[in-house]
């Protein structure tokens, strides 16, 4: 399962972007593929462009960003979180982010960072303080509602594509339904027919059998259950009959409700 598969992801972007805004913290969110369903929104140059800009640095965050969760110290020095995204018990994805700091950074352990990493220092230091400082409540309470809000949109979207593809099962196996019915109906019809035809053979053939008189007894015997045969496939038939009726009418009383305003 994947969130493209049901999810408006501009709607996510939306939620995304305005949370990112008025928290500062950077988010973006990713399928369980590690594929990004949305764009980053506040990512920092810090992060970005300069410790995901070196090999070493985007080998040390793609760790981090696979094996941390809940809130957390990045390789780097600074705040992140993760919270995953589960539909029906399955992970379809996770919202991760942060890229903030919870008070004045050390900037000697930083500048350790930048040469482990082959970043020039004095830039490194300059993007660095230009990241948000938060308290470390605020960033935990910020990743808790998000999580509950993107979960809970997803979960909804979810239901309402999962719902939309069983009302279209249900519209098929309805005309389905209606086609089988019309067939049954329309074979009882031709059964009765044949029923029919068998009860003037019977006529026939005791009105034969009654000219041969005695040498016509046998024939008139078998005439006879012939017709009983007949009379007896008659009633099967009309049984048949009105129940595939019965069927019929509540197939189109069904059509016309779900179809009339009661569909959702």
């Amino acid at each position: 399962m994947k969130i493209k598969d049901f999810m408006d992801v501009d709607k996510l972007q939306r939620i995304q972007d305005r949370f990112s805004d008025a928290t500062g913290l950077a988010v973006i969110i990713v399928d369980t593929e590690g594929e990004y369903v949305t764009r980053g929104s506040n990512f920092t140059d810090f992060c970005m462009k300069y410790t995901r800009g070196t090999e070493e640095g985007t080998r040390r965050c793609k760790q981090c960003d696979y094996e941390s969760t809940g809130t957390y110290l990045c390789h780097a020095g600074l705040v992140d979180f993760s919270a995953d995204i589960v539909v029906e018990g399955e992970k379809v994805g996770a919202v991760i982010g942060g890229q903030v700091l919870t008070k004045e950074p050390d900037e000697e352990k930083f500048r350790g960072i930048a040469q482990e990493l082959g970043i020039d220092a004095e830039d490194y230091i300059r993007a660095l303080h230009k990241v948000p400082i938060r308290t470390d409540k605020a960033i935990r309470a910020a990743a808790a509602l998000l999580e509950e809000v993107i979960n809970h949109s997803v979960n909804l979207e979810y239901m309402k594509y999962h719902n939309s593809r069983r009302l279209d099962t249900f519209d098929a196996e309805l005309e389905n339904a209606t086609k089988t019915v019309d067939v049954i109906y329309q074979k009882t019809r031709e059964l009765d027919g044949i029923a029919t035809k068998q009860n003037i053979l019977s006529l026939n053939a005791s009105i034969e059998s009654a000219r041969a008189g005695v040498a016509g007894a046998g024939f008139a015997v078998v005439a006879k259950q012939m017709g009983d045969l007949a009379s007896q496939s008659a009633g099967i038939y009309k049984q048949i009959s009105e129940s595939a009726q019965q069927i019929k009418r509540s197939v189109e009383v069904l059509n016309g409700k779900y179809n009339g305003g009661e569909k959702g």
